[in-house]
């Protein structure tokens, strides 16, 4: 059998969700009518693993994983760095600074877009996002704090 870029990706998806498994095994479960903090972490990585044993029965349909090009590799380890950065943020600079010097720095750096409208657009999705989870879901998010 020939190993194919799907079986690597739905093995890798099958062992993320075992992991987040077993991370999240000491959250409470609940009951469908009152979930407790486990219920989505367990639904989502049960979902993850079943589509990614789906992924390794269909690896046959895509290119064998040796001949992968890896051309996108910079571009990868660029958003990873980025989104590592500013998760170590989100504590101190709270959602809004941390989404918006995210966005800001994906749209500048790596999109290469016009300042005024990385900055812009960024603003208002920011924006939006905040309003919507703070005042429509009345979830309190992360505020700036040094």
């Amino acid at each position: 059998m020939k190993l194919r870029a799907d079986h690597v990706a739905g093995a890798a998806f099958v062992i993320f969700g075992a992991a987040i498994i077993a991370l999240s095994g000491d959250l409470p479960t609940g009951q469908l009518s009152m979930p407790g903090s486990g219920f989505l972490p367990k639904i989502v990585a049960s979902l993850t693993i079943l589509f990614g044993l789906l992924l390794v029965l269909r690896g046959g349909e895509s290119p064998a994983f040796s001949e992968l090009a890896w051309d996108d590799g910079k571009h990868a380890l660029l958003v990873t760095a980025i989104a590592s950065i500013a998760i170590g943020l989100y504590e101190h600079l709270g959602f809004f600074f941390t989404m918006l010097l995210m966005m800001v720095t994906l749209l500048l750096v790596i999109e290469r877009r016009n300042p005024i409208r990385a900055v812009v657009y960024s603003l208002a999705i920011v924006a939006f996002t905040y309003v919507s989870f703070v005042y429509g879901l009345k979830t309190p998010l992360p505020e700036f704090s040094f």
